[in-house]
């Protein structure tokens, strides 16, 4: 408790204990008046004193955007014409799944958004006209006053955060942490002009960009939304981005070829204790400031109109619901005019709230709820209600709408054309342009640090007989990671990002133009024996809590990617790693088996941009030297969390480090000799996931209904009897619902493409165990199957089936439960547990309605509130 605190308490009782005095002296009153008296000083005096030292932490903000007399008149007169349902509808944000043009028309939403991985018409391969043509019948739906009474037009919301990343043939550039090694403030300013651009040409008014995390745990599974673990770049940067996205104030600000821009997540959400998405940041306050307000400092300074809050808490507090931050550091002591937009369904995780019902955020200082699946009507009506019961004042209903009808005015929306005839409506030329890929490709060639070059083996000859492997190697999809057509980047091929090369395709095309050799075998395979291999790997795609982990080891006890590299070592074969990642990681025995190790991050759709460096030209002349710096300091060991300007700080490699062609070995600080000795946590008995709000890899999800089966590559599904649709349990889209009618024997089923051994899963005496929800009443089998399959083996001799029906019916209806099966039930039952392909299949010819958020192998001694069926 603070001195502050203190002092209220104490005045307080010294109030409360003047009914309990006997008043027989003048005197005595007189004193504990005086006594009172002295204290309310005090009091004032310590009160001043506060504000005074909170002022000095969040300096005002002296934004590029000036106040506009003549726009505020505009905005009081607009709001004065408005009802209060008109007022708060301009304060609920859906998602284009969950409304329809004429829920548009008749409420008059003031924005709406597509989440990643929503298109339009459910459609992955959704076309530019596609997205246009539900730009333009939102916005002639809101301007239709023919049902709310308002013309106020709508504006929608979109995350491009590396390009206009949910458009098929967007060019997509490298991610955030690539573009922190590039530490090119122009280039980056350019980037977000090209974005605003393309966006803009499938109609699209707001993008949701820059992130300004200032990340100090890589740990944390959004690592590589930020540009740095310090905040110099990314306060630098906040502005790039901010004024490539909107312009320059005073110049050419929300013009015809710009879009509204949202620095987020406002604020602390790179500083969570242990990298935990949406957890707790507990710095103090002027370390919040310090490290991760610097991004707001640059962002805001440019003129950004809109501030998205994070769903993380400060000191147990969400910031959805914190008014301290939201409103009395943000907009009146930072001065922020714009509007602050709330993340995915964030109001739902503050104390007391529910996705539907919370007058806390408003109360806070949130203006916009955003608000996906079918909560949004209910959250509307209540928020009217909760005003007319005064639990909401009218002033601050006011307040809110009055930030977002300031921006809509500064960024001309009463005055545009409706989105079908903007300035680059339909131009489909100019996404993906061959303009707009070279400045991608200069990008990645920035963004590249090299951290191993060993008797300076690059750059390459293209002349050479080079062996190119690893399973990343011709993946477009993986080496542009999270965030890339779908939310978290995953069930994409080559084909869904035309006109972009994966990094094998740049090498290949140089190699063989200047007459030498080229092999891909992502096993590393070959015929004749290269004189060099360059094996690209790394990290699967993910996307916000998805990719958070307790450890920093790479492909912790699956070293399959070491195992490559050694065997290519073995047979005499110099070897060349490019890694795929979105954060630094523990990577020493891989880079001990590495002659040269680059550093690649994520870099988008431009894969082969990293040819231009490896190799030299046909002449022998360097093409491009290595520009890129860590701003990222590179772990020492697994467990380690280390930052620029440590009290204590020894990285394995500092924060600024990255090699050239230009440097001598000598300022190599690697050598093949990194110790290699696992973190001693890294052989205790854990789960493995094989779903856990994404399908981890080897497996892939089926949707099955008798005879037909298709991957699961969308947010939602059909086939005869059963419906697919992904749902939030804790998080967006962390779980799926399945439901099915009777009509046919339906269900899911994951499966890999080979066979796993899981032998050692049934050496642990694990169970499979499912986290799930039931709704309504199961009176038919429910089989859970596993299964595989051994050359010879008749068709079905390998797999077996377990009914969980009367478990699943004596589970409490509507709650999370934990249902697990022995691994021993299936193998007795004749499964191979060495063979396996797959490794949970759900079906049934009952209506049900279940939910499923996490699918694993458990150990049984950890299956404590775990529901155990009993082998038949």
């Amino acid at each position: 408790m603070n001195k502050f605190s203190l002092l209220s308490l104490l005045l307080l009782s010294t109030v409360s204990s003047l009914g309990l005095i006997a008043c027989n002296s003048t005197t005595e009153i007189s004193s504990v008046g005086n006594e009172v008296d002295l204290l309310s000083k005090q009091l004032a005096v310590e009160k001043i004193a506060r504000t005074n030292e909170e002022q000095a932490i969040w300096p005002k903000i002296v934004s590029e955007v000036k106040t506009d007399p003549a726009l505020e008149q505009e905005v009081q007169r607009l709001l004065s014409q408005m009802t209060l349902a008109q007022k708060v509808a301009q304060m609920i944000q859906p998602e284009i799944r969950d409304i329809t043009p004429e829920d548009m028309r008749k409420y008059g939403f003031g924005s709406y958004l597509n989440g990643g991985g929503a298109f339009p018409n459910n459609n992955k391969h959704a076309t530019p006209q596609d997205w246009i043509a539900l730009a333009e019948a939102m916005y002639q739906a809101s301007v239709d006053d023919s049902l709310d009474g308002s013309s106020i037009p709508t504006m929608w919301g979109t995350d491009a955060v590396h390009g206009h990343n949910n458009v098929i043939g967007a060019t997509l550039f490298p991610h955030n942490i690539g573009l922190g090694a590039a530490n090119n403030p122009q280039l980056v300013e350019q980037i977000a002009k090209i974005t605003a651009t393309e966006v803009m040409v499938t109609g699209i008014d707001w993008v949701f960009a820059p992130t300004v995390a200032t990340v100090r745990d890589d740990r944390w599974g959004r690592t590589y939304e930020g540009y740095s673990e310090d905040p110099e770049i990314v306060k630098s940067y906040a502005a790039s981005v901010v004024k490539g996205l909107q312009g320059h104030a005073g110049n050419d600000f929300l013009g015809d070829d710009r879009v509204i821009s949202t620095v987020k997540h406002f604020i602390g959400d790179g500083g969570t204790i242990a990298g935990d998405d949406q957890g707790d940041n507990v710095t103090s306050e002027q370390e919040l400031y310090d490290l991760h307000a610097q991004g707001y400092v640059g962002g805001l300074t440019a003129g950004a109109q809109s501030v998205m809050a994070s769903f993380n808490s400060w000191h147990g507090d969400k910031i959805h619901g914190n008014r301290y931050l939201l409103t009395d550091v943000l907009k009146e002591k930072m001065g922020f005019d714009g509007f602050v937009v709330g993340d995915w369904n964030g109001h739902g995780q503050i104390v007391g709230c529910s996705n539907d019902n919370c007058p806390q955020a408003i109360n806070a200082g949130l203006d916009i709820f955003m608000v996906p699946t079918d909560a949004w009507k209910a959250l509307l009506e209540n928020t009217i209600a909760q005003v007319k019961q005064g639990i909401i004042l009218p002033s601050r209903i006011d307040d809110a709408v009055s930030r977002i009808l300031r921006v809509k005015l500064r960024a001309g929306l009463f005055d545009k054309p409706s989105p079908a005839s903007r300035l680059f409506s339909g131009k489909t030329e100019l996404v993906g342009s061959e303009a707009h890929r070279e400045v991608a490709r200069q990008a990645v060639r920035e963004s590249l640090v090299l951290l191993k070059n060993k008797a300076n083996i690059l750059p390459l000859s293209p002349k050479l007989n080079i062996l190119v492997a690893g399973d990343a190697a011709n993946n477009i999809g993986k080496q542009s990671g999270g965030w890339s057509i779908t939310w978290q980047g995953t069930n994409n091929s080559n084909d869904d990002f035309p006109g972009g090369s994966s990094i094998y395709q740049g090498l290949a095309t140089q190699i063989k133009a200047a007459g030498g050799s080229v092999t891909l075998s992502e096993e590393g395979l070959f015929l004749q024996k290269p004189d060099v291999a360059i094996v690209v790997f790394g990290e699967e795609p993910y996307a916000e809590g998805h990719g958070d982990k307790d450890n920093l080891a790479y492909q912790r006890g699956m070293q399959t990617d070491l195992a490559l590299l050694k065997k290519l070592k073995a047979q005499g074969i110099p070897v060349v790693s490019i890694f795929i990642t979105g954060r630094p990681l523990w990577v020493n025995a891989e880079l001990n088996a590495s002659d040269a190790f680059v550093a690649a991050w994520l870099p988008g759709s431009e894969g082969k941009a990293v040819a231009d460096v490896l190799l030299r030209d046909e002449n022998n002349k360097i093409q491009h030297d290595f520009k890129g710096k860590l701003s990222f300091s590179w772990p020492k060991t697994a467990t380690q969390v280390v930052n620029r300007f440590d009290e204590v700080y020894e990285p394995l490699l500092p924060y600024g480090y990255g090699l050239s062609y230009q440097e001598n070995t000598e300022q190599m600080l690697l050598s093949d000799h990194l110790s290699e000795q696992a973190s001693t946590d890294d052989s205790h008995i854990k789960n493995t996931d094989i779903f856990s709000g994404k399908v981890l890899k080897p497996w892939r999800l089926f949707l099955t209904s008798e005879q037909q089966s298709f991957e699961l590559r969308s947010n939602s599904a059909i086939l005869p009897g059963v419906l697919y649709r992904t749902v939030d349990k804790v998080v967006q889209e962390d779980a799926f619902r399945l439901e099915t009618n009777g009509d046919a024997k339906a269900g899911v089923i994951f499966t890999s493409s080979f066979r796993e051994d899981l032998a050692f899963e049934l050496e642990q005496n694990s169970a499979v165990v499912v986290t799930l929800k039931r709704e309504g009443n199961i009176n038919k089998p429910v089989d859970v199957e596993m299964h595989c399959e051994s050359i010879g083996d008749a068709l079905g001799s390998c797999r077996a089936a377990i009914d969980i029906q009367s478990q699943l019916q004596a589970l409490p209806e509507g709650q999370w439960q934990d249902i697990g099966i022995a691994l021993k039930c299936f193998a007795d039952k004749g499964v191979k547990m060495n063979e396996i392909v797959s490794p949970f299949a759900l079906y049934t010819k009952a209506a049900v309605k279940l939910s499923i958020s996490h699918l694993r192998f458990e150990p049984q001694l950890l299956g404590e509130d775990v529901v155990f069926v009993n082998c038949p």
